[in-house]
């Protein structure tokens, strides 16, 4: 593993980030940054974490169960479509942050049983799919008021925030209409009286833009990894 690319990686991740946020007039400090780990060895995160990052993201479970396993002392985050058989193997373990990707009430209710039998209440983001794009998860937007009022009877979980997958695109100004239909959805949510923080959006292509658009997390993997298979 070349030590040398990926400092040099993770200095650029945080200048661009620290550019965002000039450019949005926020502060540092409200940005969180996930470095998404998936397909990537332990290594790299170790090496990462020594350098200060300690939120990683993983969307398959086992992948998540094997590297947690291996290192402790991490936040991890699950990013993925989560099934509602592999919730009992999140719920149990102790470092697993937040659940970004809620994105039905069956999901919902298995999430609340799972964490009430393992006496825990687990944080999660509700994945809301603004582009109505038919191959993403999540409700659409009008469909959130309704089932955040429906989940407040579940008292094992508690909804942290938004989260989104916009399409891909190489041209990250595409981005912008779908990160600001998320915030402007969390504003109105807040406004009404919902306690929402986070809105996790934005990824390697297009974190900037989200940023300055209202992002209080970013999932970048291959700015800071390399592209997958790329162990150097």
């Amino acid at each position: 593993m070349a030590v040398e690319r990926l400092a040099t990686r993770l200095t650029e991740v945080k200048r661009r980030i620290n550019l965002a946020v000039d450019r949005s007039g926020r502060k540092s400090g409200e940005i969180k940054l996930v470095a998404v780990s998936k397909n990537h060895p332990i290594d790299k995160i170790k090496y990462l974490k020594e350098q200060g990052i300690s939120n990683f993201g993983e969307n398959r479970v086992q992948e998540l169960l094997d590297k947690a396993a291996e290192i402790d002392k991490i936040s991890w985050h699950f990013i993925g479509h989560l099934q509602r058989n592999k919730v009992k193997y999140l719920m149990r373990m102790p470092n697993c942050q937040l659940i970004h990707s809620l994105d039905s009430w069956r999901l919902a209710k298995e999430i609340d049983k799972q964490a009430r039998k393992n006496e825990c209440i687990m944080p999660v983001l509700v994945q809301v799919n603004v582009a109505e794009d038919e191959n993403k998860f999540g409700f659409k937007l009008e469909e959130v008021e309704e089932f955040l009022k429906k989940a407040a009877e579940l008292k094992n979980l508690v909804i942290k925030g938004l989260m989104t997958v916009v399409p891909y695109t190489d041209d990250p100004e595409l981005s912008r209409p779908f990160f600001r239909r998320l915030a402007d959805l969390k504003s109105d949510l807040v406004q009404k009286g919902y306690d929402l923080e986070e809105l996790s959006m934005g990824m390697t292509n297009d974190f900037e833009v989200a940023i300055e658009e209202g992002a209080t997390i970013v999932r970048v993997g291959t700015a800071l990894f390399g592209k997958r298979g790329d162990y150097q």
